[in-house]
């Protein structure tokens, strides 16, 4: 089986982060995303619900809108030829299209996608098939049960592409075995000596104390998580980010960074430096990594049981994806 078509079968089974609710504040507004490559939108429907739906109009399969935020009123329109539906799907007139026996726009609404709200966030799937989402969840939701995610709300958004393939990204995302060689920025924050990582199903959950001297003014809370196949959760003093690592087209790597904050409107400077920093040190090396991996001709070594249990367990799974 070829990468994307891999890809493409585990994305189709699996539960996205696209947004945080406070994004999608009026009637109408919108984001849309390509999740392997597939279009999606969610947006606010007139009674206050979100929903989402593949974004293709049901008759030429044009998208409404391009990937990115907006709000389109009391309706959305196809561009192509104007048929127009309500915010909750219902085709509401395939424009200038003339009469056609057995013509049933009650057949034609936008195909819906699941979604559920998780402590604010909106996460969908691609298909009913999908895994059953509390479950997948509980082991992340069990960590912040006492943390008052709820309350926050959407402060930025942040891209990066990396010349790598997805996968290799998520190792990197999986192990703290690096954090002391690569991170000295973060070294200086948690202690890398305890740091461990804690695999229950399909998540990683990394522990990594903080330094003592370092609890007044650290950025992180020494907590982040990993959630099968492509989420990272980096939890913040006042705050956390969604690290969403989407594969594109060409066998390279988006991240987009999703921040939310107790206080979006404070100035959270120091994370966003800290978040550069260690980003643009993961992307050097996963780029410098990259290139051995796609020759081909050298295997990797064995991985550390200490350090790198969270990556085996991710391979495993790539595998038993693999064989369907």
């Amino acid at each position: 089986m070829d990468d994307v078509t891999l890809t493409r079968r585990i994305f189709a089974r699996s539960w996205q982060c696209l947004a945080h609710e406070s994004q999608l504040p009026q009637a109408g507004d919108y984001l849309a995303e390509t999740i392997a490559g597939i279009p999606v939108i969610a947006l606010r429907d007139a009674e206050g619900g979100v929903r989402a739906f593949r974004n293709a109009c049901r008759h030429r399969l044009s998208p409404f809108v391009p990937d990115g935020a907006g709000t389109c009123g009391s309706e959305l329109a196809c561009p192509y030829h104007g048929w127009r539906y309500a915010l909750d799907g219902r085709l509401k007139s395939a424009t200038g299209f003339g009469p056609m026996e057995g013509f049933d726009a009650r057949a034609l609404g936008l195909i819906a996608l699941p979604l559920r709200l998780w402590r604010g966030f909106l996460f969908i799937a691609l298909s009913a098939a999908a895994d059953d989402f509390d479950a997948w969840i509980a082991p992340v939701d069990k960590r912040l049960a006492a943390t008052p995610v709820e309350s926050w709300r959407y402060a930025a958004r942040r891209t990066h592409d990396v010349a790598c393939r997805w996968t290799v990204y998520v190792e990197n995302y999986l192990e703290g075995y690096h954090v002391p060689v690569l991170h000295k920025s973060l070294d200086a924050e948690i202690d890398s000596a305890a740091y461990r990582v804690d695999v229950e199903d399909r998540i990683a959950i990394h522990h990594a104390p903080l330094r003592a001297e370092r609890r007044g003014d650290a950025v992180y809370e020494g907590l982040w998580a990993w959630a099968w196949p492509n989420l990272g959760i980096n939890v913040y003093r006042d705050g956390m980010m969604m690290e969403r690592i989407w594969p594109t087209p060409g066998g390279a790597t988006r991240l987009d960074y999703l921040y939310v904050f107790a206080d979006p409107g404070a100035d959270q400077s120091a994370t966003f430096a800290m978040s550069d920093v260690v980003t643009a040190e993961d992307k050097a090396i996963c780029e410098a990594v990259e290139a051995n991996v796609a020759a081909g001709d050298i295997a990797q070594g064995p991985l550390s049981p200490r350090h790198e249990n969270a990556v085996a367990r991710f391979r495993d799974l790539m595998e038993d994806a693999a064989r369907g």
